[in-house]
């Protein structure tokens, strides 16, 4: 997991050969003026959701397997809870091969809390549960395949 501020995403381009093509999405548009919905940047293998929700409670920890997620924070706060995968059982998870996703039953073990224009990467290894806290939250999810 990683945690900056937007400006500085220009020094993660070199994680993974696909991060450079998100670099270039975020510096040729306005992120906050997209509208929600998915914009696809390579098909197949880039693209981004923009949403609006209303942030909760408590969230389940997920992960993937065949995608990173950068969650970027377009308006408002939200607390995102994270477990090391290593330390999930994983057994009796079902894996939803569709969304890439697998709903794991333990619970996070640490929290983050995260405003406007700062984003966290979430790898394989990154159990995360997102959209935690209280009010409205506006955000641009990047999911970048492996």
């Amino acid at each position: 997991m990683i945690l900056d501020s937007l400006k500085s995403f220009e020094r993660y381009i070199t994680l993974h050969e696909r991060f450079g093509k998100v670099y270039e999405f975020i510096k040729s548009h306005d992120l906050h003026s997209l509208e929600d919905g998915k914009h696809v940047i390579e098909e197949d293998n880039i693209w981004c959701t923009v949403s609006t929700s209303e942030a909760r409670e408590d969230a389940p920890l997920e992960v993937h397997d065949s995608f990173i997620d950068i969650h970027v924070i377009l308006d408002g706060t939200e607390i995102m809870g994270f477990r090391d995968r290593a330390k999930c059982l994983g057994v009796g998870v079902n894996y939803d091969e569709a969304t890439d996703t697998a709903i794991m039953k333990e619970s996070p073990e640490a929290f983050i809390s995260y405003s406007d224009d700062n984003f966290v990467i979430c790898f394989p290894q990154d159990c995360h549960a997102p959209l935690m806290g209280t009010g409205t939250v506006r955000k641009a999810v990047f999911k970048v395949r492996l």
